[in-house]
């Protein structure tokens, strides 16, 4: 079932939504309900709610935020979701990796957080992710039924200049887990796909409740500043459908950072410094 095309409407803020989308607070809102990141399945089908994005009823949403919620729907069927997606847009590779571009002076930056606060200091500095950016999704079936996951595409929908920000690098925090699906995504390429890392298999993958699966995906860009999104496409017997993969009902965004002012915070710091090496 081929979903259709996903609206988006620009913002004040030079971000990029879809079209009657309310503005999220970064939880997952693939629910049965009308959640703030969009329509539900059940409304898109029928095309006569106003402000609705126009996908198909095949298409559900999951978005960032940390925990998980019934992202399988399919509304001609009774029996609920057959799998849950839980976002994590912001994962750090290591302690020290991962960089953020903000429109501020050092100055007026407060110290990086943890990883796992990283959500909320984004969103309160509108940092956006430099160089490159890890998602991590957590993909879980429902029950005992297999659920085959065919499919995981990249779509890209708005590409501009690098932002011309600082760049301020995280020194604190937790690193990441170990990968076990590993993929990358050259968002600066004409037609970016997303591939298995090096030596790892690429899909089709299965789950169930007793059986999950973990994705990572690192996203780079270096001569852009670009918006996107995941779909993730499944199939169960006689249902299938697909899961649009955002943060919070916005696209991910990623920028190039090359050649930007960089700063870090050292431990046991006071404040933010120039970044060793930075400008050579």
């Amino acid at each position: 079932m081929r979903p259709g095309r996903i609206n988006w409407r620009q913002g004040d803020d030079g971000r990029r939504s879809p079209v009657g989308a309310a503005a999220s607070s970064g939880g997952v809102s693939a629910t049965p309900t009308k959640s703030s990141a969009g329509a539900t399945a059940k409304e898109t089908e029928s095309g006569s709610r106003k402000g609705t994005p126009s996908v198909s009823p095949s298409v559900s949403r999951t978005s960032g935020g940390g925990s998980g919620a019934p992202a399988g729907e399919d509304p001609g069927n009774e029996a609920g979701p057959l799998l849950t997606v839980n976002t994590r847009p912001y994962t750090w590779e290591g302690p020290c990796s991962q960089h953020y571009l903000i429109d501020r002076p050092p100055a007026e930056v407060p110290p990086p957080p943890f990883e796992q606060g990283a959500p909320a200091w984004v969103s309160a500095e509108g940092a956006v992710s430099a160089g490159e950016q890890l998602v991590t999704l957590t993909v879980q079936g429902t029950g005992e039924r297999t659920v085959v996951l065919d499919s995981l595409a990249v779509h890209v929908v708005g590409r501009g200049m690098p932002l011309a920000w600082n760049d301020y690098v995280m020194g604190v925090g937790c690193g990441g887990d170990v990968p076990t699906h590993p993929f990358t995504v050259a968002l600066d390429a004409a037609r970016p796909v997303v591939q298995p890392a090096a030596g790892q298999r690429d899909f089709p993958f299965s789950v169930s409740e007793s059986d999950p699966e973990v994705f990572r995906i690192m996203a780079d860009a270096s001569a852009y500043d670009v918006r996107w999104y995941l779909e993730l496409k499944w199939s169960s017997g006689t249902r299938q459908g697909t899961v649009v993969v955002d943060d919070g009902g916005e696209p991910f965004r990623t920028s190039g950072n090359n050649g930007r002012p960089s700063y870090e915070f050292p431990l046991g710091g006071e404040k933010w410094v120039e970044a060793a090496g930075a400008g050579s």
